[in-house]
């Protein structure tokens, strides 16, 4: 039998995110910590976080979403894992309001990720109905970043702007958004251990490109000693497997605050990552930028 720990949430809105969105991460964090209190499972209140953080609008998930460089479609990923064998993502999913929940409900198939027009048929057969709302938010970014590609400032660290007019990959004509994600790790009474993440990918990026959040050992992941989570870059995420290095150093004994540190401290600074992890008896937090951000323990008010 599992030995009873105290339920606790974590989470981050991405590394480069305002710490003014602090309040919207509380939020989530306690919508996940009412839903374990109530008796839900660690997956449960893992994904109820995230689902409160994409629908919150000021984040790059769900909602926030940032437009792809048409100025009109939306790419998202998302993925969820437990430390009881769930395991479901979706990839380059449009047009669905929470595509966390897609994940989840992908759990209960055959695979384990589904990508673009697969992943958005299936939310149709699951249940979840056609959603595309650009804000004046969205398209607000947007504009910014069609500036700064016009000009000599690179929009992504290490990476000339023109290439993405060289590798042009839309429908529409060529012409000439940040990276972040956000994520949740729950910590259960049983001693059960999740994580949910989504995203609404990278700006800017060609039509279909995938970074690390619904891939496993990347953005995120969850075992029998703790879970995490990662916001960043993910073309540097992945070469690193960043979820489930830091992971093992916390299964190996690692004080998760010295694992999630000295995972970030794997990347050149110009680079945007952050991790956020929960262990049987801690919890942390950690950016090499801004990070909005919340904690939520069983009893806290």
């Amino acid at each position: 039998m599992s030995e009873q720990l105290q339920a606790t949430v974590v989470v981050h809105g991405g590394a480069g995110g305002s710490r003014d969105q602090d309040d919207g991460c509380r939020f989530a964090a306690r919508t996940g910590r009412d839903r374990l209190a109530g008796g839900a499972s660690a997956l449960e209140g893992a994904v109820a976080a995230c689902v409160a953080l994409e629908d919150d609008g000021r984040y790059n998930a769900g909602s926030g979403a940032v437009l792809c460089l048409d100025g009109h479609t939306i790419e998202m990923d998302a993925a969820v894992m437990d430390s009881q064998g769930a395991l479901g993502a979706v990839a380059c999913i449009q047009r669905v309001k929470n595509p966390v929940l897609v994940a989840q409900a992908i759990t209960r198939t055959p695979h384990w990720l589904l990508a673009g027009e697969g992943a958005e048929r299936f939310a149709r057969t699951a249940g979840f109905p056609i959603h595309h709302q650009i804000s004046e938010r969205q398209r607000a970014k947007h504009e910014r970043l069609m500036a700064t590609l016009g000009s000599r400032e690179p929009a992504t660290p290490g990476v000339a702007n023109r290439a993405f007019a060289d590798y042009w990959n839309y429908d529409t004509p060529r012409v000439f958004n940040p990276c972040d994600t956000v994520g949740a790790v729950t910590r259960a009474a049983d001693g059960t251990f999740a994580v949910a993440c989504s995203t609404g990918g990278s700006a800017p990026s060609l039509l279909g490109r995938v970074g690390d959040t619904p891939i496993i050992g990347s953005g995120f992941y969850a075992g029998p000693d703790g879970a995490v989570a990662v916001t960043g870059i993910g073309e540097h995420i992945v070469r690193r497997l960043l979820a489930y290095t830091v992971y093992g150093w916390i299964a190996g004994g690692m004080p998760v605050d010295e694992a999630i540190r000295r995972g970030v401290d794997l990347f050149p600074r110009e680079i945007d990552v952050g991790v956020i992890a929960v262990s049987r008896t801690e919890t942390g937090m950690h950016s090499n930028r801004e990070m909005p951000c919340a904690v939520v323990s069983a009893g806290d008010a």
